[in-house]
């Protein structure tokens, strides 16, 4: 019997490759989508990405999201006490845990794990510890479609905003940045792929700086076309 689990959705490559794992595996099904969104910016957190992209996405899915809010300053504690209350409801489902795209953060992981095995929840990494740039190319190579939606500006040049991320991309990356940003070095929006069962059409929108934590964030703003 297959282990029901919810994916943790960002929108991004790796949980969309992640995602393609499982939708192949002997071991888990696929219940639905879970987002947390910034409330004041209606965008999704850290990646910077509309709502109603995501929306879309689970739309080309065929499955369910469902968006956590989160206030823009939230800490850690906050954080948990919010995703704590949102998990509650997943246990009437008989969902045994949640799946990550994580690749190599090791305290990433442990926060993750710890959290869910409070509430009685596993964490699954059906990525972890691949070789990151061969996890890329097979992103590629499976027909998935990926645009730069957002780069730290200390690891990255906002030129690179608005790219498609391709076999060019991986080639023009500097050699201290990880191919797939498991530092944070860039952020990404799927918008085809062999688990999609339509394309999204997106129109790439302004580039806004932010600052956070003494690091420039470059974000480009996609919308729906």
């Amino acid at each position: 019997m297959k282990r029901r689990v919810v994916m943790s959705w960002s929108g991004g490559k790796d949980a969309a490759l992640s995602l393609y794992e499982i939708a192949h595996s002997d071991s888990f099904e696929c219940v639905g989508l879970l987002t947390t969104v910034t409330r004041e910016y209606d965008r999704v957190t850290m990646h910077g990405v509309r709502r109603s992209l995501i929306e879309k996405q689970a739309i080309a899915l065929e499955t369910t999201l469902n968006v956590v809010h989160l206030p823009a300053d939230c800490s850690m504690e906050d954080y948990s006490k919010i995703m704590k209350r949102n998990l509650s409801k997943y246990k009437e489902d008989n969902v045994r845990g949640f799946a990550f795209g994580d690749t190599l953060l090791e305290d990433v992981r442990r926060y993750r794990e710890e959290m869910l095995a409070s509430e009685g929840f596993e964490a699954y990494f059906l990525l972890w510890e691949r070789n990151t740039t061969d996890l890329l190319k097979e992103f590629i190579k499976l027909g998935f479609k990926a645009i730069i939606t957002c780069v730290d500006g200390n690891a990255l040049d906002p030129s690179y905003l608005g790219r498609e991320l391709d076999e060019d991309f991986i080639e023009s990356l500097p050699e201290d940045v990880d191919p797939s940003g498991e530092n944070g070095e860039y952020h990404s929006f799927v918008f085809d792929g062999p688990i999609f069962h339509k394309p999204i059409p997106v129109k790439i929108g302004e580039v806004e700086e932010r600052k956070k934590g003494g690091k420039k964030f470059y974000y480009c703003d996609l919308r729906p076309k």
